[in-house]
C-alpha cells in the first residue's frame, strides 16, 4: 500500500453519516470517494470553476428509481493543510468535513464568505460534530 495511513477509521466516518442522517430524520444511499489532491483539483475546477483542490466536494443527484442520492469527494491532502491551518487535529477536521459533506448532499447549503461560519448549517455540523469528536 502506498501514501499515509488514514487518519480516521471507516467506521468513524460511517458512524458521523448516520449520526448526521438519525438527526435530520432522512436517509439518502451515499457514496463518498476518498482522492488525492491533483484529481480534486480537476473535480473543483469542472464543477465549480475555481483551479485548486479544495477538502470536500458534495453533490446531491437524483436517482433514476426515485429519490436523491448523495456522491461526495474527500481530499485528506487538503483536510490535513486546514487541520494544521486551523490548530486542530487531523481526525477532527475529517469529521467535520464529512458532516459538512452530508449535511450538503442532504440538500443543506450556506452562503459563501464570512458568514459561512455564522450559517445554520454551520452550526448544525459543529453539534453534530461535537457528537462524534
Amino acid at each position: 500500500m502506498t501514501g499515509r495511513p488514514a487518519p480516521l477509521a471507516l467506521a468513524r466516518v460511517v458512524e458521523a453519516v448516520r449520526l448526521v442522517m438519525t438527526k435530520e430524520r432522512r436517509r439518502i444511499p451515499l457514496s463518498m470517494t476518498f482522492i488525492g489532491p491533483r484529481a480534486m483539483r480537476g473535480l473543483n475546477r469542472r464543477w465549480k470553476g475555481v483551479d485548486r483542490p479544495t477538502d470536500v466536494l458534495a453533490f446531491t443527484l437524483r436517482n433514476p428509481g426515485g429519490g436523491p442520492v448523495g456522491d461526495v469527494y474527500l481530499c485528506p491532502a487538503v483536510v490535513r493543510s486546514n487541520a494544521a491551518r486551523f490548530g486542530v487535529p487531523v481526525r477532527t477536521e475529517l469529521l467535520r468535513v464529512v458532516i459538512h459533506a452530508t449535511l450538503h448532499a442532504l440538500g443543506h447549503d450556506h452562503p459563501d464568505g464570512p458568514g459561512r461560519t455564522r450559517s445554520a448549517m454551520w452550526r448544525k455540523q459543529e453539534r453534530y460534530l461535537a457528537c462524534v469528536a
